[in-house]
């Protein structure tokens, strides 16, 4: 969006302009520096070395900030620090460093940072960002009674309808996949289930104000990406001070937040006044509490939950699809080797259920090779250090921020090797079983785990067996018959996802394009 890129460029500019030429808001938070406790004499761990007062300012990446810390690693190990006035930054490059600290010492690593865009673009009312605490607690406890692993066999239906709404999609219009992944699929599942919505048009409101509040949010977290994240107190400095406009984005963007969880929050409570609310999270949960005596309070943290279940499996389900499409016209000879695995286990002409996954472990492994190829969370969400903490020798400060770099660890060549080759049988045993590997990092870890990770599961192993099943893709040809190659550049930010791409998607044959044509919701 033009307006997020004239941002960020304005944003640059300011960035060097305090950083470098006004000494007076340096010296004030030189002042702020947070000190090791002088009962500590153990180092920080490794990492470039700071320079005076703006400490590591100049050396954080501001572009694909996970591949330079992959880098770093090669030099200073699988934990890395660095900060920028005063805050303590950790980067987490390995399984190991991320299972010992964030899931073995969590009662220290489970909370987040304080990062100003956060609160200034409304996008604190997530409880995957809110601090470690009873807000916190209620509002992941509300969540999980929907959507642990028990829960979502009750979803499947809606998911496989929704899948069969996408393969129609794809044989009508193929080009449009990038849309029919989001609306008929991803957007479509989460509308359904959470606010009994019906998604009918790729031009609903509902998609698009997630769509562009979700875009926002992520182009303005991730260290170095803001100057007010890395000054905090100028978020008490007006507008019109130099290096200030992220207030009128901030702003823009939390008008956008609002509307993204009152419109369709405020569509299922009009359809309960109307006796017309189809059966949902939200009308179940609002009915809950008018029978325990309506309370505001509470519903707004039905409101709350509601809102980060929609946005937060929108896009990252839509990503990690269209990494799934992008990587199955690079590499044909997987594609069919997954499609003979269906056609034996399930049949030709046959749409692969949920009953089948245990049967078909190939599957399963392209599965698992799509999350770690390209993670579409390249970084897990940062965790914050509650309190002073000793790791191999090296001293990390309470309030230090935790990088857990996923795409490092999915990258680890000591792991899997060639990392870069999609691979999926680097799951898989001698004999064809599968092997152990089954954790998808870009979940994250610990008590901060992603919390709507079993619906994503389901939703995404179901929507690959199906579309192999149906589907052959292929890189898309010129007018001369010639392969138009598929150049894989992701976009920059939280969610990192392929740049448009042309292939061709076709039915595998006449059977599979009237069984499309055919088929009927289950």
């Amino acid at each position: 969006m033009a307006a997020s890129r004239d941002w960020q460029y304005s944003m640059a500019s300011a960035h060097y302009l305090l950083a470098v030429a006004v000494p007076v808001i340096l010296l004030a938070v030189a002042g702020l520096l947070q000190r090791r406790k002088a009962t500590s004499r153990l180092p920080f761990p490794p990492g470039p070395k700071p320079r005076f007062l703006v400490g590591n300012l100049f050396d954080i990446p501001t572009k694909m900030p996970w591949i330079t810390y992959a880098e770093w690693g090669k030099q200073y190990g699988d934990i890395m620090h660095a900060q920028v006035f005063g805050q303590h930054i950790l980067i987490l490059n390995s399984v190991k460093a991320a299972t010992e600290l964030l899931e073995k010492r969590a009662a220290i690593y489970s909370d987040r940072p304080r990062i100003p865009m956060i609160s200034l673009t409304g996008w604190d009312f997530s409880f995957s960002v809110i601090p470690y605490s009873d807000k916190w607690r209620e509002r992941r406890r509300l969540f999980h009674q929907y959507f642990r692993r028990d829960v979502i066999p009750a979803c499947h239906p809606v998911y496989l309808r929704k899948i069969r709404d996408l393969l129609r999609g794809l044989l009508s219009t193929p080009d449009d996949f990038a849309t029919h992944t989001k609306t008929s699929l991803a957007a479509a599942i989460i509308l359904d289930t959470v606010y009994g919505y019906n998604l009918t048009s790729i031009d609903d409101r509902f998609v698009q104000l997630t769509e562009e509040a979700v875009e926002r949010i992520t182009e303005s977290t991730l260290p170095g990406a803001c100057i007010v994240n890395t000054l905090p107190f100028l978020r008490h400095f007006p507008s019109w001070f130099p290096g200030c406009s992220f207030h009128k984005f901030a702003q823009d963007t939390r008008d956008l937040v609002d509307e993204m969880k009152n419109a369709p929050f405020n569509y299922v409570k009009q359809n309960m006044r109307n006796g017309s609310a189809r059966p949902c999270v939200v009308r179940e949960l609002l009915e809950r509490n008018d029978t325990h005596g309506s309370s505001r309070e509470q519903e707004e943290v039905i409101e709350d939950v509601a809102g980060i279940a929609y946005a937060a499996a929108v896009d990252t389900t839509t990503a990690t699809l269209i990494v799934f499409i992008m990587v199955m016209a690079l590499n044909p000879e997987v594609a069919k080797k997954a499609q003979n695995e269906l056609d034996a286990v399930v049949g030709l002409g046959f749409l692969p259920g949920f009953e089948h996954r245990s049967a078909l472990p190939y599957c399963e492994a392209v599965f698992r090779e799509v999350f770690r190829w390209r993670p579409i969370l390249p970084f897990a969400l940062p965790h914050a250090v509650s309190d002073d903490d000793i790791y191999e020798g090296y001293f990390i400060p309470k309030g230090t921020m935790v990088l857990p770099n996923i795409w490092a660890m999915a990258h680890d060549e000591s792991m899997y090797a060639n990392p870069d080759r999609f691979d999926p049988e680097r799951f898989l045993n001698a004999d064809g079983h599968l092997n152990a590997d089954d954790r998808i990092l870009g979940f994250g870890f610990g008590r901060r785990v992603c919390a709507g990770r079993y619906a994503a599961d389901a939703t995404v192993w179901a929507t690959i067996v199906s579309v192999l099943s149906t589907f052959d893709i292929s890189k898309a040809k010129d007018e001369t018959g010639k392969e138009i190659e598929i150049e894989p550049p992701f976009v920059d930010g939280m969610i990192s996802y392929p740049k448009p791409f042309q292939c061709n998607i076709t039915p595998r044959n006449d059977i599979i394009r009237q069984l499309i044509t055919n088929m009927t919701d289950v």
